[in-house]
């Protein structure tokens, strides 16, 4: 709740800060969009048959793009960055710690669990190609960008809260370090869909379930909001 609080005043402040141009102080040297801050819905694709996604697995964005016009009115641009994000993923995938490294199991009755997650924090750097139809003196416009996003996990978590025992918490070394993936935002003014396709598995190549390879690919789809 603390995330969605901040998230909300960060966005609201930046609302207010764009209200509107002064007429004598037009920049028409201009750069948009460098600050930008989302929440997304995250998604599993390619899970074994018995996993199952449980909870509201959300994710939190933020950064800084450095805004770079190709053309004269700056409608075309490329943007480089960077940013952090912390993704969480619910289901009933369990893993556990042994003296062999980490066992994955499913756990089969979800009175048995009140959360399991896997948590990622990420050092993100995204690239795009950015189209809009912004003038100087107009901050409500369309934009459509699309590219990539690489990103580096330094702290990856497995937590696991069952309904009769203390929680279970440890960093995962089996979430891959290196991650990658298509990005698409569109939208107009304030409000604007953001999603994220990972090209990469979540999970290193080394991992099983029942021998079972877990080949597991996020989907992030969510709103971003863009300050500057």
């Amino acid at each position: 709740m603390r995330y969605l609080i901040g998230l909300l005043f960060l966005c609201f402040s930046g609302l207010v800060a764009q209200t509107g141009p002064d007429s004598s102080s037009i920049d028409t040297r201009y750069l948009e969009d460098q600050f930008y801050i989302g929440v997304t819905y995250n998604f599993l694709l390619g899970q074994p048959d018995d996993v199952s996604q449980r909870n509201l697995s959300y994710g939190l964005q933020a950064g800084f793009i450095k805004d770079m016009p190709l053309n004269s009115n700056r409608t075309t641009a490329i943007g480089l960055g960077v940013g952090y994000g912390v993704y969480s993923y619910y289901s009933n995938l369990k893993a556990e710690e042994n003296n062999n490294g980490i066992l994955y199991s499913i756990l089969e009755n979800d009175s048995d669990f009140k959360r399991n997650k896997i948590e990622t924090h990420v050092l993100e750097v995204p690239f795009e190609i950015r189209w809009r139809n912004s003038t100087p003196s107009e901050y409500k416009f369309w934009r459509l960008y699309a590219g990539m996003k690489f990103g580096y996990v330094f702290a990856g978590r497995s937590k696991l809260v069952p309904t009769d025992a203390s929680k279970i918490s440890f960093y995962n070394n089996d979430i891959r370090s290196f991650q990658y993936g298509l990005t698409l935002n569109f939208g107009y003014n304030t409000f604007n869909v953001h999603a994220y396709y990972s090209l990469s598995n979540l999970y290193n190549g080394n991992v099983f379930l029942d021998n079972e390879s877990l080949n597991t690919q996020p989907l992030r789809v969510g709103l971003i909001f863009y300050i500057l």
